[in-house]
């Protein structure tokens, strides 16, 4: 079900509820407000639980004193005490009025909201608690969730680093050679309590494109390939790699801490981060594509073929921005074609989005 057709069917739940008599729901109403009571002193011990051990540690790391930290510990046991006291009072009162009035309680100007959360989607009508109409698949919200997801794509120029030549000097445009990267990661916190240091690490598809200089195309001659002439007037030549890395990074930066009473949360929304890593994979295959006329008859040939590139792929690559906009490069630590007399090595430059 998508989360349109969601937030209709929670518009005619709450109609419905709204028009319901009291009579019929209000029973009902009652044992889930009872319910959410050992609810609530389940989830204030677990806050509390993760407060102490978070004390210790800085206990342990000799950030605190003894007595500083028994006083925190202390505060925050009375803190978690009296949130389950004041948050079971104001259950007990609605039990009370539902049941003192056989559920016909007015509600604010028949007012309800509708709530997309991690959990689920609820609707609250007045100032009730909220009504759960759909559940996410997800596993249960984690009040500490160490482990995040984000689609990556890749953009920016290509190029190849050829033995005893500068970049100036290479045999590809720099403008219209291009790669492009579509990945997932996955972004894993080191340290308990600290979110400073963290693992990059997923799968992406690389395209890597190269676009010989002048009339040239790759031609392959007794297991060596090379540059040629081409015997028409080229109005398009372009190499293409396609491989399957695995990248690894060790991220660095700071992060924003949230807490609530039901989770707690590291953002990186607007702080800069650096990753230094590199990645290692295969190539699923390598292909060229030619345009030229011929004899006043425009030809395109699309050349899939193995022009003898290596087979395993790996590098290293970097990244630096803010938020999920990043600078990134790449550089393949292997040649570009296996036994080759003169090693080339692709290199690459432009902008990461962690979306």
């Amino acid at each position: 079900m998508s989360r349109l057709a969601v937030y209709l069917f929670a518009l005619v739940v709450a109609f419905s509820i709204q028009n319901a008599s009291g009579q019929e729901w209000y029973k009902e109403r009652i044992e889930q407000l009872n319910a959410q009571k050992a609810e609530i002193t389940e989830q204030e011990k677990e806050a509390l639980k993760s407060e102490v051990s978070y004390i210790n540690e800085r206990l342990e790391d000799g950030e605190i004193t003894t007595a500083e930290a028994n006083t925190l510990k202390e505060e925050a046991a009375k803190k978690r005490a009296l949130n389950i006291e004041n948050r079971i009072a104001i259950i007990d009162n609605k039990i009370a009025l539902l049941d003192r009035n056989e559920g016909a309680v007015l509600q604010n100007e028949n007012e309800f909201t509708i709530r997309d959360e991690d959990d689920g989607i609820s609707i609250t009508l007045g100032d009730g608690e909220p009504w759960t109409i759909f559940k996410s698949r997800n596993r249960p919200l984690k009040y500490d969730r160490r482990t995040n997801s984000d689609f990556v794509f890749a953009v920016g120029l290509n190029n190849a680093l050829v033995d005893g030549q500068s970049l100036e000097d290479s045999p590809y445009k720099i403008g219209g050679s291009r790669f492009a990267e579509l990945g997932w990661s996955w972004r894993t916190r080191v340290f308990k309590n600290s979110n400073f240091m963290r693992f990059n690490y997923g799968f992406s598809f690389q395209f890597n494109g190269l676009k010989p200089k002048g009339n040239q195309y790759f031609e392959a001659n007794n297991g060596q390939v090379s540059l040629e002439e081409f015997e028409f007037d080229l109005k398009k030549s372009k190499f293409r790699m396609d491989n399957l890395v695995f990248p690894v990074h060790l991220e660095f930066g700071p992060s924003k801490r949230r807490e609530t009473e039901k989770t707690i949360r590291y953002s990186l929304r607007n702080q800069f981060r650096l990753g230094i890593g590199g990645y290692g994979g295969f190539n699923l295959g390598t292909r060229q594509k030619l345009k030229y006329n011929r004899n006043g008859e425009n030809v395109k040939d699309k050349l899939k073929r193995g022009y003898n590139t290596t087979n395993f792929v790996y590098g290293l690559s970097a990244y630096a921005g803010f938020d999920g906009i990043l600078l990134y490069a790449k550089y393949d630590l292997n040649p570009i074609f296996k036994n080759a007399d003169v090693e080339q090595h692709n290199i690459s430059l432009g902008l990461r989005f962690d979306l």
